[in-house]
């Protein structure tokens, strides 16, 4: 993998190919996550030299992930690009099974007050990328993108990045604020920002940070054909991890296991590898619960596909065909 610093857009940050999403810290969507495990989680990310450090306000109902970071960075914030995201909240919902639900709210005031305890909570007075962290349907996005460039002006944030829009809406912003990245879901079975995110992104100089890269853990090679997911586990919502489309991208996960093995790597050294060298990506950001999870992970740091392994991802890519990726209602 090429590890040479990728600059996110015109900003003065630049990112290693893989970062640390942060979001299973919070121990909302995965059973068993402790504030002890997600601290050790994150300073193992440092270690190993992934130093790019994805979070949001909402991940965790009281900050969770951004107080594992805060835990484990400690003295070494000049090692880290911290990301962080605002615009989504968590409030109490009684009807809902755990009982809450997610709130947008992309206005100024909301976004100042969520930056200014992110920040709290982080220990740190900037954020190396801020993203807006979805647009809000109920006011016009230019309000949210001028309070991001006021942010961006008091030195909050050295960088401005916009999370799952359409191009219509990054344009919008753009035209308030610059946008120096973007951030959407992107793995071997889910390319739809191919066809015109990505290119939008490319043509006009913004960075490109993906999640998902294993799907949730699918394209990981470890889950067994009869594995049934939990209710406190949101990949049973995933039509990807269900029945016959289950059973279908199990399949094609096997048929890279060989391509993996040839080049002495894991099935996620070669997802990543290959995600990471994708025309337009800029990082990558893959999840993880535990240190030997991130130690797994960043041994695709050294993982170099040749053409013979690309040629068999793509062919294996149009035999595995459309995929059913949406997320059940």
């Amino acid at each position: 993998m090429d590890l040479t610093p990728r600059s996110l857009g015109t900003s003065p940050v630049s990112i290693g190919p893989l970062g640390l999403g942060c979001w299973p810290l919070a121990g909302m969507t995965r059973e068993g996550v402790t504030a002890e495990a997600a601290v050790a989680t994150v300073r193992a990310a440092v270690d190993a030299g992934v130093a790019h450090l994805d979070t949001a306000y909402c991940y965790g109902e009281h900050g969770e992930s951004e107080r594992a970071i805060q835990a484990a960075v400690g003295g070494r914030r000049d090692r880290v690009v911290i990301a962080g995201k605002c615009g989504i909240h968590w409030e109490k919902d009684t009807t809902k099974t755990p009982p809450r639900r997610q709130v947008v709210d992309g206005r100024p005031e909301r976004i100042r007050a969520q930056v200014a305890e992110s920040l709290a909570r982080l220990g740190t007075d900037h954020l190396d990328l801020l993203y807006l962290h979805a647009p809000d349907p109920a006011i016009p996005i230019e309000e949210s993108a001028g309070e991001l460039q006021r942010l961006l002006d008091a030195g909050q944030a050295r960088a401005i990045g916009l999370s799952n829009a359409s191009t219509p809406l990054l344009a919008r912003f753009a035209a308030e604020c610059p946008l120096h990245a973007c951030q959407m879901h992107f793995n071997m079975l889910q390319r739809e920002i191919e066809a015109e995110v990505l290119p939008w992104c490319r043509s006009r100089g913004v960075a490109m940070v993906v999640y998902w890269p294993l799907m949730k853990g699918l394209l990981a090679g470890t889950m067994e054909r009869n594995r049934v997911f939990p209710a406190s586990d949101s990949r049973h919502k995933y039509p990807m991890f269900q029945g016959l489309e289950f059973a279908r991208n199990l399949d094609f996960v096997e048929s890279l296991r060989p391509v993996a093995e040839r080049l002495g790597h894991t099935l996620p050294d070669l997802v990543l590898a290959w995600t990471a060298e994708q025309p337009g990506i800029t990082g990558v950001l893959f999840g993880a619960t535990s240190p030997e999870q991130v130690c797994e992970n960043a041994r695709a740091l050294a993982c170099d596909l040749d053409d013979e392994a690309r040629t068999a991802i793509r062919a294996a890519i149009a035999a595995r065909g459309q995929v059913a990726s949406g997320r059940a209602v």
